[in-house]
């Protein structure tokens, strides 16, 4: 993914529930995604165009172009929405809370205002970098009427067909670069798809791996207690030997009581939490399944990335060959032109002529 100048950039994303208006009815809304999703903001630098994506699962739940008329209306506290026109609905966002609202309200605007912007650059340069056309559409001449037979007619004819090639040539260059465009969405919600997974079975494997360390410390703790008592135990058995010409046999007797007594609750709460806890090895075991998926997945997004880099490079390509056409079309124009003007020289030497004999 080394290419920047070619491919969109996310430039602001947040996350919320997203709907659309019901295509019958016009009043209600239906939900699009189960849960909160991802929506970010696009900038395609070689377009010059800024485009919200959200993606759920393997399909894009949201792909609408920014354009200077549309506008993002606050229906509630938690509540925005925006019509589309190009994909003919009207799009519901549900946040979180107030302040993700007027985020995702300011970059709207921001945005926007930069698609204003960038339109009315592109009109400057279009018509600084097109003087000719300005002058053609202030100058309309009317074509004078032909004989049909006259020797000007099969040149008309040839121009005619040049203009239909030229059209046709458009219009396949036109759907080679929709299907680019087709394409590399779809490759980026199956990226956003595998990303969002790979990330779930990485706090899974987190929260196992704690899970495992926090029992351990526990019963370790707990065989380390029991350890202790039972060393208690030894002393006071062997210090009672001693004392015993000094101390009362039922007193002795008691203590010792109490003392086993205590040592049994604790080997009890030993082994209920031994029978509490999950079996190591199945944890074990788990942890080596979530370690050999997420290598998979890894290995499956590095696949995913080549794919990307191909269909980017296969962009590129067909963006050159669009310039290459353009290049032509533009060179067939200059000579169609200087075509015409023959033409119209040879029509008023025709006038001419006629109207001399």
């Amino acid at each position: 993914m080394s290419s920047t100048a070619n491919r969109e950039q996310p430039i602001f994303s947040t996350r919320a529930h997203v709907f659309q208006i019901d295509p019958v009815t016009k009043k209600n809304w239906l939900p699009a995604s189960k849960h909160a999703v991802t929506i970010s903001y696009f900038y395609d630098a070689s377009r010059n165009v800024y485009r919200i994506i959200s993606v759920g699962g393997t399909k894009a739940i949201i792909n609408s172009t920014i354009t200077p008329n549309m506008t993002f209306t606050k229906t509630s506290q938690k509540f925005g929405q925006w019509a589309d026109s190009r994909a003919n609905t009207v799009y519901g966002l549900g946040f979180a809370s107030e302040q993700n609202l007027s985020q995702f309200a300011e970059k709207f605007q921001e945005v926007r205002e930069a698609a204003r912007l960038a339109r009315e650059r592109s009109q400057d340069k279009t018509e600084l970098t097109n003087p000719a056309l300005n002058i053609t559409s202030q100058q309309v001449i009317p074509c004078p009427i032909i004989s049909a037979n006259g020797p000007g007619d099969d040149k008309l004819f040839r121009s005619q067909s040049a203009e239909m090639e030229f059209s046709t040539e458009r219009e396949r260059v036109k759907k080679m670069l929709s299907e680019g465009s087709v394409c590399e969405v779809q490759w980026e919600s199956e990226f956003f798809s595998l990303q969002d997974n790979n990330n779930k079975l990485v706090a899974a494997l987190q929260e196992a791996n704690a899970n495992v360390e926090k029992w351990k410390k526990q019963l370790a703790a707990y065989q380390e207690e029991a350890a202790m008592l039972r060393q208690r135990v030894a002393e006071l058995e062997s210090q009672t030997l001693k004392e015993t010409n000094e101390e009362p046999g039922d007193e002795l007797a008691s203590r010792l009581k109490d003392l086993e007594v205590l040592l049994k609750a604790k080997e009890e709460e030993i082994l209920l939490l031994k029978e509490q806890r999950p079996d190591l090895m199945e944890l074990e075991s788990e942890r080596d399944k979530l370690l050999q998926r997420l290598q998979e997945l890894e290995e499956r997004n590095q696949d995913m990335e080549k794919e990307l880099e191909r269909s980017e490079q296969s962009l590129r390509d067909s963006q050159s060959e669009r310039d290459r056409v353009r290049e032509e079309i533009s060179k067939a124009g200059e000579d169609l032109d200087v075509k015409i003007c023959q033409l119209n020289e040879l029509r008023i030497g025709l006038v001419k002529l006629l109207e001399s004999n």
